[in-house]
């Protein structure tokens, strides 16, 4: 199926000059990863993950990370290397793709994590890290009430649907008594500006996206990620970001007894729209000069 979406659009892609970087986004199930297998078997380059979930070692089923079969096509980066309970923002992806855009073969950067690529194409400011303290007072917080804690200006600039958007610029201006959005406007030059590589973005069409969502959660179950979650059973801390990969939840609740298998997919699948739809918003909002690409037609 994405191999298919994928061919289908080779003819429709931009002129990719040798050597350029190129830069794939896209909302989940959108087929971006194959697109980005393509390239690189028809151009070559190495594929680097810009995808929030897929860094953690424990989820491949889960999070779609690619598959063996598929890194044995190509060269594959930034997958799978970060522990559960480890650490990991955008600034530490900034630090680690940075010298792979010099190191090797063309980089081809394919995700749907939209501040991956903004932090890459657009700047990331220099913030100072959160202090613990500072961040176990802020998971502790309603949403209403990390809301109530952040300048008018900021809201205006973030989703204030989004949990951990907002409890970042919460924790901000609060350990450095200054506002996100002003340190924000101090952003140095970015490293890779979109002119200095074949930017894409999949915009697709809202219906043929739920439907190959729909049945990709059914594809993850056959090839394992119940046996995955399981697995991780014994390590689960809700509070952890890797664990609040999409399925994870769901199919740990399923496996303690809180739930039917049917409702952990339903369940699954309606917070993968739901997430999927944060996405497109996103990137129809961020990348306006990015090359569009519609896989559905």
């Amino acid at each position: 199926m994405a191999e298919d979406s994928a061919t289908r659009l080779w003819d429709r892609l931009p002129d990719i000059p040798d050597g350029k970087p190129v830069l794939i986004a896209g909302p989940t199930a959108s087929g971006k990863s194959e697109l980005a297998l393509q390239i690189a078997e028809r151009l070559g380059g190495v594929i680097i993950n810009a995808d929030a979930s897929q860094v953690y070692d424990c989820w491949r089923v889960i999070s779609a990370r690619p598959s063996a079969a598929d890194e044995a096509r190509a060269p594959h980066r930034l997958y799978g290397h970060v522990a559960y309970d480890q650490s990991y923002s955008t600034g530490h992806w900034l630090r680690e793709v940075t010298p792979l855009l010099t190191a090797g073969p063309r980089p081809i950067i394919v995700g749907g994590t939209g501040l991956y690529f903004t932090a890459l194409t657009e700047g990331m400011a220099d913030i100072p890290a959160t202090p613990p303290g500072v961040r176990a007072e802020a998971d502790q917080m309603s949403l209403p009430a990390l809301i109530d804690g952040v300048d008018a200006k900021t809201l205006q600039r973030i989703d204030t649907q989004n949990r951990a958007r907002v409890q970042r610029a919460w924790e901000v201006q609060r350990a450095t008594g200054r506002p996100l959005i002003d340190w924000q406007a101090d952003t140095p030059p970015p490293i890779l500006a979109p002119g200095n590589a074949v930017p894409l973005v999949f915009d697709v069409d809202k219906d043929w996206l739920q439907d190959r969502i729909n049945r990709r959660f059914d594809q993850m179950l056959t090839l394992g990620a119940l046996d995955e979650v399981a697995a991780m059973r014994d390590q689960y801390d809700p509070a952890l970001p890797a664990c609040k990969a999409i399925g994870v939840p769901e199919l740990m609740a399923y496996l303690q007894g809180q739930m039917t298998l049917d409702q952990a997919r339903d369940r699954a699948t309606i917070s993968t729209r739901q997430f999927a739809k944060r996405q497109r918003t996103w990137f129809r909002a961020r990348m306006k000069s990015w090359t569009r690409i519609d896989a559905a037609t």
